[in-house]
């Protein structure tokens, strides 16, 4: 039985180290197709983005990481502001951005 419970343990530790990690974040100041362009752009340089994609009527950047990767939030933020937009929330989701999307 100890046996049983321990394997059941692992494996739920292993799904969830391999889960997909997305930060939804909402931004203000989105109005336009340039600024979403704008926003992809920067989130794609970082070298821990797999994947971007805005909602410009939700106000809602999704960053997914990169197979093994961790995003910096303090570093998306940063771009998000520095791009001339304000940040009002961020959240870790441990799906894809497909999955979140459906």
């Amino acid at each position: 039985m100890k046996k049983m419970i321990f394997a059941l343990a692992l494996s739920a530790i292993s799904v969830q180290a391999f889960a997909t990690t997305t930060m939804s974040l909402t931004v203000n100041g989105l109005v336009c197709a340039f600024c979403a362009q704008g926003i992809e752009k920067r989130m794609k340089a970082l070298p821990e983005t797999a994947a971007v994609t805005v909602d410009l009527k939700k106000k809602l950047v999704l960053v997914q990481a990169k197979e093994g990767k961790t995003l910096n939030e303090k570093l998306i933020k940063e771009e998000i502001v520095d791009s001339g937009f304000e940040v009002v929330s961020a959240s870790l989701i441990q799906k894809s951005i497909a999955e979140i999307n459906k």
